[in-house]
């Protein structure tokens, strides 16, 4: 049975359709610099109105604390009309009588942008009463913003208890390829999860174990899993004091089945600098000056051996200071050789995050995964195993 309504389930046309996008682009000079999140939700709202729908668009953008010109969204209003070929009209309120007016003047199949949810204080307390005054304004409420599905807020939430509900194609897409990696997957499963802090990442391994198969630990937290098993790591980043966290997830991994893939080897040096000379160690070798930067090659060799083994893959994180060269190597290179399983039909490969998505891009094969989740925080969340408020309220009851 289907899990959640998407906009095969609605005829839109002549109604006046609320769509909540990711509008919360990067800016310089009210200008876009990168038209990512525009491109990932062109396809909802270019089919909305081809079926004759009105398309009103809800967004934040930043974190103003009230009205804020720097954070209107007119100028991105501009840039996604030039993403879909279409004229995008604007709003300057997103509730009250200027909203009103430019959603009573539509046509079908007309694109309507209405300014920055979030110069509203009410909006992220998912006031009611602010709730009510966006329902007004639509027929319809579809949520095409996985990215902000893990906050409760009116426009991401609330009117989806106010008005009948469906997923936008972007937010479709992100629920059956997270659904087929974690919630139902193929078997076996493997996760690789990197980056600098275990304390940011503490629930996410914890659930995690209880679901894959095998999970590979890098970055720095790695550094605290080897320092928790009494490996000298020199001056690495690591959280120390976390030693006993490392040890309870590595026992709950053993008493679940999951193999913990460690470094066995590293890619040392002694300043943290791009091009700093660097060796590659045994763990039992590490000099007292020395400081872990990326896997060595045969923790490298192990990792692809446990890709190999995997028929599906779940990606938060690098597995070394990726953004200094050459300590990206270790994560470049996994990632082509999941990129190679993905393209020869073997492998299901999911990953997200914002370094895990450039880290891809560094590599040049963030197209060739299965699906790359451009959402930080709500990818986390649901990979923690966190129900999200603007996804739960999508589900076919």
């Amino acid at each position: 049975m289907k899990q959640f309504r998407t906009l095969d389930d609605i005829d839109v046309k002549g109604k006046r359709v609320l769509l909540r996008v990711d509008l919360n682009v990067p800016m310089e000079n009210g200008r876009v610099t990168d038209a990512t999140r525009l491109e990932r939700v062109a396809p909802t709202i270019a089919e909305i109105s081809q079926k004759g729908g009105k398309v009103i668009l809800l967004s934040h953008l930043g974190r103003p604390k009230g009205r804020d010109e720097k954070e209107s969204l007119k100028p991105v209003a501009a840039a996604l009309s030039r993403v879909i070929g279409k004229p995008v009209a604007f709003a300057d309120d997103c509730i009250g009588e200027a909203a009103a007016k430019a959603v009573g003047t539509m046509q079908d199949g007309d694109i309507l942008c209405l300014e920055n949810t979030r110069f509203h204080k009410a909006e992220e307390k998912n006031d009611p009463a602010f709730v009510a005054e966006l329902a007004k304004l639509g027929d319809i409420w579809v949520n095409d913003a996985f990215s902000a599905a893990h906050r409760a807020h009116a426009s991401t939430e609330g009117l989806g208890h106010k008005l009948p509900a469906y997923a936008g194609r972007a937010m479709q897409a992100e629920l059956d390829a997270l659904t087929k990696a974690l919630e139902a997957p193929t078997k076996p499963v493997i996760a690789i999860i990197g980056g600098a802090k275990v304390s940011t990442k503490i629930e996410l391994l914890e659930n995690l174990v209880t679901k894959v198969d095998a999970l590979v630990i890098g970055g720095g937290m790695a550094n605290t899993f080897l320092h928790a098993q009494g490996v000298s790591i020199g001056k690495s980043l690591a959280e120390k004091e976390l030693a006993p966290t490392a040890l309870r997830i590595i026992e709950k991994a053993t008493a679940s089945n999951c193999a913990i893939i460690l470094p066995v080897d590293a890619i040392v040096a002694f300043h943290f600098a791009a091009n700093a000379p660097s060796h590659a160690y045994g763990l039992d070798a590490i000099p007292a000056e020395g400081m872990i930067l990326d896997v060595g090659p045969q923790s490298s060799a192990r990792i692809h051996a446990a890709i190999d083994d995997a028929a599906t893959l779940v990606w938060n994180g690098p597995l070394g200071a990726f953004e200094l060269a050459p300590f990206d190597r270790g994560t470049v290179a996994a990632a082509r050789h999941a990129a190679e399983r993905t393209k020869a039909k073997k492998l299901l490969s999911v990953a997200g995050g914002g370094d895990t998505v450039a880290a891809l891009n560094q590599a040049g094969v963030a197209g060739d995964f299965s699906y790359v989740s451009t959402a930080g925080g709500a990818f986390l969340e649901w990979m923690e195993g966190k129900p999200l408020p603007g996804v739960e309220v999508l589900r076919v009851r």
